[in-house]
């Protein structure tokens, strides 16, 4: 599935990933190929991409929202930086 994380100053990733977590305000949740559709509002923490099932890369987020439709989930914040 296609991920992209976007701030109002750039696009922080973009890319083919095989899941993503992320800091709902309800508690965390995963999203993998195939979701259904999703609108939700996020916390600020810790995205977290799963390149695949071995390589993975973090994104401290100050919260936002995330859409999932058609096998695409664009993930829009007010801020946000990798993590090393």
């Amino acid at each position: 599935m296609n991920l992209e994380i976007l701030t109002p100053e750039k696009k922080l990733f973009s890319g083919e990933v095989y899941g993503v977590q992320m800091p709902g305000v309800s508690g965390s949740f995963e999203v993998l190929e195939k979701h259904a559709p999703l609108v939700s509002a996020l916390k600020a923490g810790r995205v977290k991409v799963l390149k695949d099932k071995q390589h993975t890369s973090s994104y401290t987020i100050q919260g936002g929202f995330v859409e999932v439709l058609n096998n695409k989930v664009t993930v829009l914040v007010e801020g946000a930086e990798a993590v090393e």
